[in-house]
């Protein structure tokens, strides 16, 4: 366009000058005043050349404008795609939140309702606990009450072993060890080395091949290998308080094989009460 525009122009500056040279050929003053009105017009062609470089330049930064903002704008409709698939994602994570929120709420309601179900279940359960405890207690007074009796029972079927034992056993101690009791059996509570009060069934002093003894002994209704293990501590104690030789023997109305063996291996004399003479 702009060589066109060019040709034209000079192409019509020709034909002006053509023109001129014509009608001022013959004329020295019209040559002059042409080659004033040639060089006039070659001014004008180079501001025009000017103009046209200005205004082709202003064209091209136009251009490069409008590219820049074409690009600016694509980019702004690339990033209005992203953020409305950002929100389309938003809205539907929105939607799974209050679905969950309503699946929640549901679950929280089935949860206060099972929660009220056990709450009245505890309630029944307590009110019952109550009358069991209260039956509890009742049997538990009958069975102190019945242990009171049982141990008033035990206690005296102990005693009245011992007693036949207190009379009986001077007799058999000397008849088979050659022991003389040399005071009374009794029962009687002592008071050990370490402080501590100790009640022992059978205690008396005697003798043995002229030395001085003492004859220690428990009785026990249905003796067994436990009994047995607990009078053996005891002796411990007995021993470190009297500073006496013992003679350690068990008297008792039953027991099995195995506990009147274990007596044997430990060299403790056990009697039965059906070798003790009746008291009248």
């Amino acid at each position: 366009m702009e060589t066109i525009e060019r040709e034209e122009i000079y192409r019509i500056a020709r034909e002006v000058l053509k023109q001129e040279l014509e009608i001022l050929l013959p004329i020295d003053r019209e040559v002059s005043e042409l080659r004033v009105a040639i060089k006039e017009l070659t001014q004008v062609q180079v501001k025009s050349e000017e103009r046209l470089g200005a205004l082709e330049k202003a064209i091209q930064e136009l251009a490069q404008a409008q590219a820049r903002t074409e690009a600016r704008l694509e980019e702004l409709a690339q990033a209005q795609a992203r953020t409305e698939a950002r929100l389309e994602e938003l809205a539907q994570a929105q939607a799974r939140t209050e679905a969950r929120l309503e699946e929640l709420a549901q679950a929280q309601a089935r949860t206060e309702a099972r929660l009220e179900e056990l709450a009245q279940a505890q309630a029944r359960t307590e009110a019952r606990l109550e009358k069991f405890i209260a039956v509890a207690e009742e049997m538990q007074r009958e069975i102190v009450d019945i242990k009171r009796q049982l141990g008033g029972l035990a206690h005296a079927v102990g005693f009245q072993l011992e007693d036949r034992a207190y009379s009986s056993l001077p007799r058999l101690l000397e008849e088979e060890f050659g022991i003389k009791v040399k005071e009374r059996l009794v029962r009687r509570i002592i008071r050990t080395y370490k402080g501590d009060l100790m009640e022992i069934n059978i205690i008396g002093k005697a003798e043995k091949d002229g030395k001085e003894i003492y004859v220690i002994g428990e009785a026990k209704a249905n003796l067994s290998i436990r009994h047995i293990i607990d009078f053996m501590d005891r002796l411990k104690d007995i021993k470190e308080t009297l500073k006496e030789e013992v003679f350690p023997i068990l008297v008792t109305y039953m027991t099995d094989l195995e506990t009147e063996e274990y007596a044997k291996s430990k060299n403790i004399r056990l009697y039965y009460s059906y070798e003790f003479q009746p008291i009248f």
